[in-house]
């Protein structure tokens, strides 16, 4: 699932492709991937543009020039957004190889510029979805996701606050969009072997010293994630056509049965937790 450092690269790319381009028409080849009024969506959308994109965790809003109207977007497990123009193709989203010969059978939404541009939504499991949103749904929206790494409000109080009386294991809490937004399982494994805590551990056993590691290391590896425009293990793209690369700067996720890249001698064990593969070391964690 592409995570927040994935999400805010595809933000950041097409805020250099498609912004003030006007929309000729929209294909919906599944509807099921609109959550409004189809009438209402091609309406609202066709002749529009769009002038500033947001992000709210792994959540993507575009604001429309017209209307006062938002399009919230979401790729959820294998959702891709695909610019192209020309011989330009710009690809984000999870990291199938399913953007050749475009569009192709997973191509469910296109979006069609009137300058010849086109922007697909590809989505092989169909979990991903599209919605317009007024300003009051917007509101609505962004009100259930919780606090992000990298934002204002991201303090250590307010960091310490998640904790309180809460007795899940430290994954689940981690993952919970509603509490921190733009974790995924990918990052949460990471922060978890940074911080040195095991990702089992009850978050009611976990002392001050190890909430502020947490807290920074959730700071420190979704910064550094941005930097290298995310995690990609085949065929992501940015707006440069360069692939996310923070791949190789990963410590457990994925290196299961390697020795560890800090203590040198247990090798990375990996179990199910919380429905998720989970990544650590029993030498580093506690």
């Amino acid at each position: 699932m592409p995570e927040l450092p994935e999400v805010e690269t595809i933000r950041q790319g097409l805020k250099k492709q498609i912004l003030h381009k006007p929309i000729a028409s929209i294909i919906i080849k599944k509807k099921n991937l609109v959550k409004n009024n189809l009438r209402d969506f091609n309406n609202i959308l066709q002749n529009n543009a769009v002038s500033q994109i947001d992000r709210i965790g792994k959540l993507l809003l575009f604001k429309l020039a017209k209307q006062e109207k938002y399009l919230a977007i979401h790729l959820k497990m294998t959702g891709q957004l695909i610019y192209s123009f020309k011989d330009k193709l710009i690809a984000g989203g999870h990291n199938l190889p399913i953007i050749d010969d475009l569009p192709n059978k997973f191509s469910h939404i296109i979006f069609n510029f009137k300058d010849g541009s086109k922007l697909f939504f590809n989505d092989m499991r169909q979990f991903g979805y599209l919605q317009l949103l007024d300003k009051q749904g917007r509101g609505q929206v962004i009100k259930k996701y919780g606090i992000e790494p990298l934002s204002k409000n991201f303090t250590l109080s307010n960091f310490k606050k998640l904790f309180k009386n809460r007795k899940t294991i430290l994954k689940a809490l981690l993952l919970n969009q509603q509490i921190i937004s733009g974790l995924g399982n990918i990052y949460v494994d990471e922060v978890c072997f940074r911080a040195k805590v095991l990702p089992n551990r009850r978050v009611n056993s976990l002392s001050d010293t190890e909430i502020k590691a947490l807290w920074q290391a959730c700071q420190y590896i979704i910064k550094k994630a941005i930097a290298s425009k995310g995690t990609t293990f085949s065929d992501y793209r940015d707006s440069a056509n360069k692939s996310g690369n923070y791949s190789k700067y990963l410590k457990v996720y994925g290196r299961q049965g390697q020795k560890c890249v800090r203590c040198k001698k247990t090798k990375i064990k990996k179990i199910t937790l919380t429905g998720r593969g989970t990544h650590f070391c029993l030498t580093c964690q506690k």
